[in-house]
């Protein structure tokens, strides 16, 4: 359990920087192939030094992977350890022996 709430908890603080949360969104609304660094630069405007220490973040949290295809760097959304984190957030919802308020939870 120990475990698994540092790693959530790692995750989370990656995301809890506006910049990586703006990345992160705009390399999983590139889908599964994910998106160049150029084109992630040029979406949230910094300079690629800032930007790499934003993506090694994000890529350290395990919520991102990078690959090399020539001479390009592609950035890709782990979608199941995103899923993982949002299935924990949401485990055990409105079962602390309250009636869930109506259309307050899941």
């Amino acid at each position: 359990m120990v475990a698994k709430l540092d790693r959530h908890a790692a995750q989370l603080g990656a995301l809890g920087h506006p910049v990586r949360l703006a990345v992160l969104r705009f390399v999983v609304q590139a889908g599964v192939d994910g998106a160049a660094a150029g084109d992630i630069q040029s979406h949230v405007d910094l300079p690629a030094s800032t930007l790499s220490h934003h993506l090694k973040r994000l890529v350290d949290a395990g919520v991102m992977s990078g690959r090399d295809e020539g001479t390009f760097r592609y950035y890709s959304a782990e979608y199941d350890a995103l899923k993982a984190l949002t299935d924990y957030l949401w485990e055990d919802c409105c079962k602390r022996g309250k009636a869930p308020a109506r259309g307050k939870c899941c």
